[in-house]
């Protein structure tokens, strides 16, 4: 049995990217890297306090790394997609800029702004001291009731989805981080979440080749920087002149990393897994587990391990691949040719240990209020460009795209804005999860007002949808004038006849994915408004994430088409509920941004 050496430790490290706590090292953080040599590390929305926070945290990682005697710089990776998922923004302000997420950066049709976001977004977190992005969403979304993807991507057209993700690894690259397209081979085909269980996507490689694999290849030719390969079956997925399938998760699989991304796809750069605690490999009943899960993705062809929250499945992990190296299992040859991967984008991303103490931190922070300027201006204009109007019934999931039809038919010329005279009542929905890619389960406290923000049994942050609507609330106040504002009501789907329906000059009326069968609920509150209003009422829709809510591809949302249709109000869609997307959507009702 192989003996490792401290070079073999050292040298194993580098194939983990690992999470944890606090927004100061942990000891656990720091035995990590010290003891168990860690070269990567993941910073969750729970790390993420300020800009000035983090870049001492990072710093403080990196001097840590120094002194444990590792040979580079850690990667520090974050998930900051934008939108939706952006780890690195939060409701106080005081870190990164929230921008708008993939579907609504699509809408804009503007590949130009797309890459600029993601060059400006990669400015901020290189001066923060991270540099590595996981970024873009590559999944094409051609399940419109996907529960973990949706508006994450930016569309369910592969070309779209294609250009704009481009443009996006492009920007996050030449403003200095590591992209990273996720989540290979494709996400998007599927309604069931891997953070709960295992999704299944049944099709061949010439299937794939046509929709889930386009994008990815397409961000090949330009050099993607790395790749996340995500957890989902692929049991029909053969790939000549191998003649073997797997229908295990795509990340532990080699017919998927090996035989389809290295040698079909011919891609030489760096592959990351997603998080290994997700239940579709740390739940039996789906996957082998954390441990053996990551040394059978280092089998399978992977170069880096992800592993976000719990220091036993760290420490765990790290130790069943010492133990495969010894028995034999898995090759330090392999590993160190793997390793060279990881070490040339070291090189490309990351300087000879950078963010050392410096005097000149005032000025840092100086080029920090004005990156910050520029870009809370830039923000302000793409969610502006990416709001679209669209004729209820015409959002059909299965287009091209309905984005462009809507453009073109120009829908938005229907629309009469409100004015300060109209007397406005507003509804809204009750929080509830949406999914843990979207959730901060462990981000403790609300960053001020509690009213709205949906808890767990032992007090911790759920969901922040409460904190955007209250928003969305003040910002109707704001141009109509408090007097105006006759109520907002949140509506649960419990008991309707809890919720008062007043019947104003106008009633604005948001939904929230009620495509999904767990928020259906919300197109019967919608019929009952609708039922309830007056001819003369105005009964506005705001559709605040996925844009297939009134499609029309069910009963339900078909029968409140027909109403919608009938009252001639076009329907408003944000692609996202973030506070900034739904400030841009008031303005719109009023006016305020044509």
């Amino acid at each position: 049995m192989l003996s490792l050496s401290e070079e073999d430790r050292l040298e194993i490290g580098q194939h983990f990217v690992f999470g944890f706590h606090g927004f100061e090292p942990s000891e656990d953080v720091i035995t990590l890297i010290r003891d168990y040599k860690v070269g990567n590390i993941i910073l969750m929305k729970r790390n993420v306090q300020s800009f000035k926070q983090v870049r001492k945290l990072v710093h403080s990682l990196q001097t840590i790394a120094k002194e444990s005697g590792q040979t580079r710089p850690l990667l520090i990776g974050i998930d900051q997609e934008n939108g939706l998922v952006s780890a690195f923004s939060n409701p106080n302000g005081e870190a990164g800029t929230q921008f708008p997420g993939a579907m609504a950066l699509a809408a804009t049709r503007d590949t130009k702004l797309v890459e600029n976001i993601s060059r400006m977004t990669a400015q901020e977190l290189k001066l923060a001291g991270i540099n590595w992005a996981y970024s873009p969403v590559a999944d094409v979304n051609s399940d419109p009731r996907n529960p973990v993807i949706g508006v994450r991507s930016f569309s369910e057209d592969p070309d779209i989805v294609s250009n704009c993700a481009s443009s996006v690894a492009q920007g996050l690259s030449s403003g200095g981080v590591a992209a990273c397209a996720k989540h290979f081979p494709g996400h998007g085909d599927t309604h069931v979440d891997s953070h709960l269980a295992l999704p299944v996507i049944d099709k061949t490689l010439d299937e794939l080749e046509k929709t889930e694999l386009a994008p990815f290849n397409y961000l090949m030719k330009y050099g993607i920087d790395s790749i996340m390969t995500g957890h989902m079956a692929l049991p029909s997925l053969r790939v000549p002149p191998h003649q073997e399938s797997d229908a295990g998760p795509a990340s532990l699989s080699k017919v998927v990393t090996t035989h389809l991304l290295r040698r079909h796809l011919k891609y030489e750069g760096v592959v990351v897994t997603d998080c290994l605690e997700m239940k579709a490999i740390s739940d039996t009943a789906y996957g082998p587990g954390v441990e053996r899960g990551a040394v059978l993705a280092l089998r399978a062809g992977a170069d880096i391990v992800m592993v976000c929250h719990t220091f036993d499945w760290h420490v765990g992990s790290v130790k069943a691949v010492y133990a495969a190296v010894e028995s034999g299992e898995l090759s330090m040859e392999d590993l160190r040719a793997s390793g060279e991967r990881v070490t040339k984008l070291k090189k490309k991303f990351t300087s000879d240990w950078e963010l050392n103490a410096s005097t000149d931190e005032w000025r840092i922070e100086e080029q920090w209020k004005e990156l910050k300027e520029d870009n809370r201006r830039l923000s302000s204009r793409a969610y502006a460009a990416s709001l679209v109007w669209s004729t209820p019934g015409d959002l059909n999931p299965f287009s091209s795209s309905f984005i462009h039809n809507s453009r073109e038919l120009d829908v938005k010329s229907k629309f009469k804005p409100l004015d300060d005279r109209t007397r406005v009542t507003i509804y809204t929905p009750a929080k509830e999860s949406i999914n843990l890619a979207v959730d901060d389960p462990e981000v403790e406290g609300a960053h001020g007002d509690d009213e709205g923000i949906l808890r767990t049994e032992s007090g911790v942050v759920r969901n922040r949808a409460g904190e955007s609507y209250l928003a969305f609330a003040r910002a109707v106040e704001r141009n109509a004038g408090r007097d105006n504002v006759m109520g907002h009501f949140v509506f649960f789907p419990s008991d309707f006849s809890q919720t008062k329906i007043l019947l104003e000059n106008a009633v604005i009326v948001c939904l929230r994915n009620a495509h999904q069968p767990s928020s259906a609920w919300q197109i019967q509150f919608l019929k009952r408004i609708l039922n309830s209003a007056l001819p003369s009422t105005r009964v506005v829709v705001v559709l605040t994430c996925g844009p297939y809510d009134l499609s029309g591809q069910d009963a339900a949302s078909l029968s409140v088409v027909k109403m919608l249709k009938g009252r001639g109000e076009p329907v408003l869609c944000t692609f996202e509920f973030t506070k900034e997307a739904l400030e841009a959507a008031v303005d719109a009702l009023y006016g305020q941004n044509d």
